[in-house]
């Protein structure tokens, strides 16, 4: 299912079960031309692992085709759950993404990164002594310097994000989403995977979403997020633009702005 490049899209889709993973790989072929937020699990992506069916292609070539090394430098992956054995510290994990690059340029990207994700002074801080949400963002630090480095060897390259927000604030979860739009705006090819349907409406152009591997709906927010999709799909009713009962809070990511610090 080829797709011409454009706007970020996102792919929603019902949690698989163990038995419906596989169908998932359905849509890899995407991944080759098109900047995609996508919904369900897609481990033959994230992963090297073989497809169900098909095959999935990065820029023009399997991924079996490539070395480890080489796709390092054109593909960086964020996965949903990382454990780190070791006490590295939080410069020595976001250093990892630089392989055995070193010298000043690597050292900018270190503080670059760590500052987008809030971490700025973490540095010393051993990684398994961090919350779940700071580990996550360690992590998505790592990423972006692997990122930034492969880009400077290779050109703009494909970021794949596994439930990058699932363990994050809504303030971290803005930070990593506005991260990842900054990149696509660039020319990186994103591609994460979201249950989250107002925040794969507040980046995504495009929605497709997926039932059991397949296409339901496909195009943009307003006209896929709907009553009908979500009775259909998730088996949820009136859940599209209606207000809680009253006196109940909501919050709206999508009003949400960043305030800096002593600012309000």
């Amino acid at each position: 299912m080829p797709a011409p490049f454009g706007p970020t899209s996102a792919t929603i889709s019902p949690e698989p079960s163990d038995n419906e993973t596989s169908s998932s790989s359905v849509l890899a072929p995407i991944l080759t031309q098109s900047m995609l937020l996508r919904g369900p699990d897609s481990r033959a992506c994230l992963t090297d692992q073989a497809t169900h069916a098909g095959t999935v292609r990065l820029n023009g070539r399997t991924l079996a085709s490539y070395g480890p090394r080489a796709l390092a430098g054109r593909r960086a992956v964020l996965s949903q759950s990382l454990n780190v054995a070791f006490p590295f510290t939080v410069a020595e994990i976001v250093r990892m993404g630089a392989g055995d690059g070193r010298g000043r340029r690597i050292d900018d990207l270190v503080e670059a990164a760590l500052a987008e994700v809030d971490l700025g002074n973490f540095h010393e801080r051993v990684i398994t002594t961090l919350s779940g949400g700071e580990q996550q963002r360690a992590h998505f630090a790592r990423v972006l310097v692997q990122l930034a480095c492969g880009e400077a060897a290779h050109g703009p390259g494909l970021l794949l994000l596994d439930e990058p927000t699932a363990n994050l604030d809504l303030r971290h979860q803005l930070d990593v989403m506005a991260a990842a739009s900054a990149r696509a705006a660039r020319g990186v090819t994103v591609v994460a995977i979201l249950h989250d349907l107002n925040l794969a409406a507040l980046l995504a152009k495009r929605i497709v979403v997926l039932d059991h591997g397949r296409i339901d709906s496909d195009g943009e927010p307003g006209r896929v997020i709907t009553d009908a999709m979500l009775e259909r799909v998730l088996g949820v009713a009136n859940a599209v633009g209606r207000a809680p009962a009253r006196g109940t809070p909501f919050v709206l990511p999508h009003a949400a702005r960043k305030l800096l610090p002593g600012k309000s």
